[in-house]
């Protein structure tokens, strides 16, 4: 009797640790409101069971953290429970910092290599400098020894005050020299990319919606007017989203002051209205939003607001579909429950979020490879609108339509003619990314001394046919080679392109990289086009 007693107090106290941390959620159960009593003692018993009858040791964590994953995986698919580790990762590019040392880097032959160093952060003002080797933490080796990259990064980063020290190699210098820093908080830029990409066309590509995108949005719409900017290019490609408030804030930018940006409405949760706020700098001029079909959240919102308003033109692809609130219930532990509680709505009231099956969600994660097979984005006659889900937008009453992302003005189709199978297996083998990564640390310096301005490695650099060797010589001694001389050639300017690109990132930063890669990118153009059109 005592030995149960004691049991069935350890799976009762289990319980309690695992429910009230959730804000709100204990109050719920204890108002007994869409709550059966009777299936939370059936959970209690299989807690209880499984803890201390199974066969094998199984610890309460374990039972727990698959008992919750195992509910939410057959709810609808952006419910969602991550670890301690896991919940640090995933909020850490949102948060707009972190404590580090302050240096972008990759890794070449199991050593970290530096691509740059952050502006005034801790490793500029040591003098730690692109192509230095980081091969000692605190004395412990990390290069040549196997450590995966999320370690490497575990052990730069720390506590903004801390301290770390590094044992640095490099070119020309025989031994490592070691450096001690004061770790500081490194910033985390999500507008990564804008320049004046026309006389009177601004370019800014937005990677994420994170704590200070509003900030960095207004930066970059203010530098770009002061450099003549009119209108302008928002790049959403690949977005997927992130902070609610931080779209509204974007779309603050280019719409009326009180104009509703979404709403949000589920079973238990009552309609929320989020409008604009004051003072926006651009309410003016042509607006382009680039998208394609891993647009996602955040940035539908921004999408189908400006769309509903006429306040700017889509142009890409329809994006990705996800239009589900998930409310965060943080853990005891630092572990997470994302649950979804309600649904987008544009301010037409278009549903953002596409259909689904509830529990099925590999379909649901295959949905943009079976776009692709249905042809859908390679073809605007193989698009199947909603006819029951027809609205109007607020001002020109142009046709919208509802079901599922956000579909373009302009459609963009997807030019699989450009990339080959070889050069395809070629990108997603690591051999394009070592080779340019060693050529740029290794030539830095001379290709620097050649092309000072970006504008003349653009304008004269070539890659040399040495570096075109050597990748041809590992792929081959991994078994990837072209079928034949005919897919070899078609593979030759796409590969000269990709690996120009990657040098001039190594060698300058992103927004040269943009620079050069828009020059080719269909959905870039045709949204050129688009503005020019207007004019």
């Amino acid at each position: 009797m005592k030995h149960f007693q004691q049991t069935l107090f350890h799976a009762i106290m289990l319980l309690l640790i695992v429910l009230l941390p959730m804000s709100g959620v204990a109050q719920r159960l204890g108002s007994g409101m869409d709550f059966d009593a009777n299936q939370m003692r059936k959970l209690q018993l299989a807690v209880l069971a499984i803890t201390n009858f199974y066969v094998d040791t199984v610890s309460d964590a374990t039972v727990v953290e698959n008992a919750i994953t195992g509910i939410l995986e057959e709810l609808d698919p952006h419910s969602s429970y991550s670890n301690a580790e896991e919940t640090r990762r995933l909020n850490e590019p949102l948060q707009g910092g972190f404590g580090g040392i302050g240096v972008q880097f990759n890794m070449l032959d199991d050593t970290l290599v530096v691509i740059a160093a952050t502006k005034n952060g801790p490793s500029e003002k040591a003098g730690i400098e692109p192509g230095d080797r980081i091969v000692t933490v605190d004395g412990e080796p990390i290069a040549g020894v196997n450590m995966p990259r999320d370690t490497i990064m575990k052990k730069l980063r720390g506590e903004e005050g801390t301290r770390v020290r590094l044992g640095i190699m490099r070119r020309g210098v025989k031994k490592p020299w070691y450096v001690t820093l004061v770790r500081d908080q490194i910033p985390m830029a999500t507008v990564d990319a804008y320049y004046m990409i026309e006389p009177t066309i601004g370019y800014i590509h937005l990677e994420r919606f994170g704590a200070n995108t509003g900030e960095e949005m207004r930066k970059a719409i203010k530098e770009l007017q002061a450099q003549g900017m009119k209108d302008l290019l928002l790049d959403l490609e690949q977005n997927g989203g992130g902070y609610l408030d931080a779209a509204v804030d974007v779309a603050s930018e280019f719409l009326e002051a009180g104009q509703l940006v979404v709403y949000t409405e589920g079973r238990t949760v009552e309609r929320r209205n989020y409008s604009t706020g004051p003072g926006g700098l651009m309410r003016s001029g042509r607006i382009v939003v680039l998208v394609d079909e891993y647009t996602a959240s955040a940035s539908e919102i921004v999408s189908g607001a400006l769309q509903d308003y006429d306040r700017a033109t889509i142009v890409g692809r329809r994006t990705f579909g996800k239009g589900l609130v998930q409310r965060p219930l943080p853990l005891n532990d630092g572990s997470m429950i994302r649950l979804t509680t309600a649904h987008y709505y544009t301010p037409t009231g278009r549903c953002i979020q596409k259909p689904y099956v509830k529990g099925k969600k590999e379909d649901y994660d295959h949905d943009v490879e079976n776009r692709y097979n249905h042809g859908e984005l390679t073809s605007i006659d193989s698009i199947h609108l909603d006819s029951s889900r027809v609205y109007r937008t607020l001002n020109q009453q142009r046709i919208v339509y509802g079901g599922g992302g956000i579909m373009p003005d302009v459609f963009v189709p997807l030019d699989t003619t450009k990339v080959t199978k070889f050069f395809s297996r070629l990108r997603r083998s690591d051999i394009l990314n070592q080779n340019v990564l060693r050529y740029s640390m290794n030539n830095r310096n001379v290709l620097l001394a050649t092309f000072p301005t970006f504008a003349d490695f653009e304008a004269s650099y070539v890659v040399p046919q040495s570096l075109i060797d050597k990748i041809f010589a590992e792929a081959k001694e991994k078994g990837i080679e072209p079928k034949d001389k005919k897919e070899l050639q078609a593979t030759i300017d796409d590969l000269h392109f990709s690996l120009k690109a990657q040098i001039a990132y190594n060698l300058w930063d992103r927004n040269e990289y943009f620079r050069f890669v828009n020059s080719r990118s269909d959905i870039v153009q045709r949204g050129l086009q688009v503005i020019k059109a207007q004019e």
